[in-house]
């Protein structure tokens, strides 16, 4: 039950909007209460008293459209406290604002160079922004690069977030205006997701993406044999429970580039998982969404079919930091299943049974899983197989006329690994000082080895380790040197491990089996 306050409530009409009020609620105790206060102008004590006394009458009350010097009054004296009550919501203008994203839940408007507002299609979306507002919060607190919406405003009868982003752009505008800069967008989308990957979610703290993808293949299975149905949902109960975060829908309008960061926006869907379900949604709104019935643009990437196509390829073969046929085939068969799982059950809610589109693409992704799942026959992928791993290895005489081989083998193996131009430069300087100081200290007056292995750690942080077996020494136990210290009192040199240790993250050394292993860690 709603009811409207007006004016000004004060000790000399107290007494009569009190009786207006409780008249009004005869026969509705038991309704919640909402009162709207989109009218009211000013509140003093004897107006809070009767708020108190309807509060205390009905247990379930709640305050909309509070404007900010009542809010201010009501947060003061406890209100805020006692019970629900909503900041009236500034009214703000898209008309000719630039789309610059949209989603199954809301579009993205830039309303100028400084602002955007996510307008939700649900005119009723309070209790979601709020929720993607903390979502939000955990994120940004836990590490992920994102804008956190700072206001709520209304849009005609719809809510809306407002986030400052300046000069933002999404991926997919980027795309759209230069194509040519593909390679440079799946370098940035790859450290982003693998980020986002790596981070350990709380017990409690984020929804399960697997109990969300069991619950839709559970109406999956209507349109599947009953053996494809019950392999299906077995499937996805047997996958691991595992924690990394996931965004849920990380496509090119949900990835925007602002005052020269590359932020995620759009976190309605954050939840934690299997690393696998962001790509399947991945290959969703780029490839599986289009198959069926190919049209000029792509509705959420906001551009051409082959585009899609190519973009998905690869981002997969970034992700996964292989060639390996056999293994890139087996794990899109995967992502394929489970996107085609999901694509199903939302085109059955959404079902048109007039629709011969609706029918034609519900059976073209029932056709296609039933075909994957005739011969896949688990979910579960050997992530350590492409998380942690060595992408290269050489084994090269330890002198300095080898360092240009050596940088040039470094640099080509961190190229592939995604690792932006400026994380290898600092580990090519890291890595000249360390192989230098192997040539000239390691063996002495002889000649030896020495191995170097680049590779991946926890799909985040790049690695690059030399072995040699030349005498004993640890480089990270040497004094740092006295920086500040005049120019009569500063040797010569020394500096190397010194600046290593500054451009790293971390400096791994250890002695095993009469070899020298020095890693050299850096985060994408």
């Amino acid at each position: 039950m709603t009811l409207e306050l007006k004016g000004k409530i004060d000790s000399k009409n107290a007494k009569q909007v009190e009786q207006e009020l409780f008249s009004s609620l005869v026969g509705n105790e038991e309704e919640d209460l909402v009162l709207d206060a989109n009218k009211l102008e000013y509140i003093s004590s004897a107006g809070l008293r009767i708020i108190l006394s309807l509060k205390k009458k009905c247990s379930k009350l709640k305050i909309i459209n509070v404007n900010s010097e009542i809010y201010e009054i009501l947060e003061m004296t406890g209100f805020t406290d006692m019970m629900d009550v909503e900041k009236a919501c500034r009214m703000v203008s898209i008309e000719g604002c630039e789309v610059i994203g949209e989603g199954f839940n809301g579009t993205i408007y830039r309303l100028d160079n400084e602002n955007i507002v996510k307008v939700y299609k649900n005119n009723d979306a309070l209790d979601e922004i709020q929720q993607e507002r903390e979502l939000a919060r955990l994120a940004l607190v836990m590490g992920v690069p994102t804008a956190i919406p700072f206001d709520v405003v209304k849009v005609g009868e719809y809510y809306g977030s407002r986030f400052e982003l300046l000069d933002a752009k999404t991926f997919a505008k980027i795309l759209v205006d230069d194509p040519a800069k593909m390679d440079w967008c799946v370098d940035q989308i790859i450290p982003l997701a693998k980020k986002i990957h790596s981070i350990n979610v709380p017990s409690g703290k984020l929804p399960s993406i697997k109990a969300n993808a069991l619950m839709k293949a559970k109406r999956t299975k209507q349109v599947l044999s009953k053996e494809l149905g019950d392999k299906l949902e077995q499937m996805i109960k047997d996958m691991p429970d595992a924690n990394h975060m996931v965004h849920g829908d990380l496509h090119a309008k949900n990835i925007v580039y602002s005052g020269g960061e590359v932020l995620v926006i759009d976190m309605d869907k954050l939840s934690h998982g299997d690393p696998i379900f962001e790509l399947s949604n991945m290959f969703k709104a780029y490839v599986a969404l289009q198959e069926y019935r190919p049209v000029d643009v792509l509705e959420y990437p906001g551009f051409t079919p082959q585009m899609g196509i190519d973009l998905w390829d690869k981002i997969l073969h970034k992700y996964l930091g292989t060639d390996n046929q056999d293994d890139i085939v087996h794990i899109e068969e995967i992502i394929r299943c489970l996107a085609y799982s999901d694509l199903i059950e939302w085109k059955l809610r959404r079902m048109d049974p007039d629709s011969e589109d609706d029918k034609g693409m519900l059976a073209h992704w029932t056709g296609e899983l039933s075909k994957l799942l005739e011969h896949v026959d688990t979910f579960i992928i050997d992530w350590d197989r492409f998380i942690n791993k060595t992408m290269g290895e050489l084994e090269i005489e330890a002198t300095t006329d080898n360092l240009p081989q050596v940088a040039e083998f470094v640099e080509t193996q961190l190229e592939a690994l995604g690792c932006p131009i400026r994380i290898q430069m600092k580990m090519g300087v890291a890595v000249e000082e360390i192989f230098v100081n192997i040539a000239n200290y390691a063996y002495g007056d002889q000649t030896g080895n020495a191995i170097v292995k680049v590779g991946l750690e926890n799909n985040t942080i790049a690695t690059v380790t030399f072995i040699d077996h030349g005498v004993p020494y640890d480089p990270t136990a040497k004094t740092d040197p006295n920086i500040k210290a005049s120019i009569d009192e500063r040797p010569i040199g020394g500096l190397g491990i010194y600046l290593s240790k500054k451009l790293m993250d971390e400096i791994v050394y250890t002695y095993k089996d009469g070899n020298n292993i020095l890693t050299l860690k850096k985060k994408l």
